[in-house]
């Protein structure tokens, strides 16, 4: 098993409008030069890729309006990947583990290239009243799964295998799949501890009567 690096130089990092968490799908559309050539040599050299939210700035490369991004993100493995009728790469990417970015710069052709460190593991869930509620997030998540693969099962939006008994995962899905505004998503894949998550989307659903 190989171990995880002290620190992930020349990371190329792609800046989006969305949140990725670890063992998140994210289905892209490529069509800029600067992420066709990231693909590539990420497929090339299996190597990940760096997704951040944006702080500012937009997706599509704008002269007058850089892209900055979060400090935390995660990366990202491509899966699968297929070129459309009109030349547009289409890819899954996986999410893997997170990272704090140290430091970034653009390159000439726009690609954003980052040094970053790998952020810990959760701290795992502790306590009575924290194992109640991460039971009662864990229910409402395989039915909401449930729900979904009713409807139309090619729609599900995560991978396999489901892990039900891991209150990082569930909390992890709970956040990729509810209503919650893009910042809040992001506080919540940062939170270092299982629990809190829990906790955090445990009185989402309350407030919102998915209880």
């Amino acid at each position: 098993m190989s171990s995880t690096p002290a620190v992930y130089a020349d990371l190329p990092l792609f800046p989006l409008h969305a949140v990725l968490f670890p063992d998140g799908l994210l289905p892209l559309k490529i069509f800029e030069a600067r992420y066709l050539d990231m693909a590539r040599a990420c497929l090339r050299e299996n190597t990940p890729f760096g997704v951040c939210l944006l702080k500012s700035g937009a997706e599509v490369a704008q002269p007058d309006e850089p892209a900055v991004p979060e400090s935390v993100g995660c990366l990202a493995q491509i899966e699968e990947c297929d070129v459309d009728a009109y030349g547009m790469l289409r890819v899954c990417a996986r999410g893997t583990r997170r990272f704090r970015l140290l430091s970034h710069r653009t390159e000439p052709g726009g690609l954003l290239v980052g040094m970053a460190e790998p952020v810990p593991d959760d701290i795992p869930l502790e306590g009575t009243d924290a194992l109640a509620k991460f039971g009662a997030c864990a229910e409402v998540l395989e039915r909401i799964i449930e729900t979904i693969r009713e409807r139309d099962a090619a729609s599900l939006p995560f991978a396999e295998p489901f892990r039900f008994d891991d209150p990082t995962w569930v909390s992890n899905r709970l956040s990729e799949v509810l209503q919650i505004p893009l910042r809040t998503r992001q506080k919540l894949m940062e939170l270092a501890d299982a629990g809190v998550r829990i906790d955090a989307v445990h009185h989402y659903m309350q407030q919102h009567q998915l209880l």
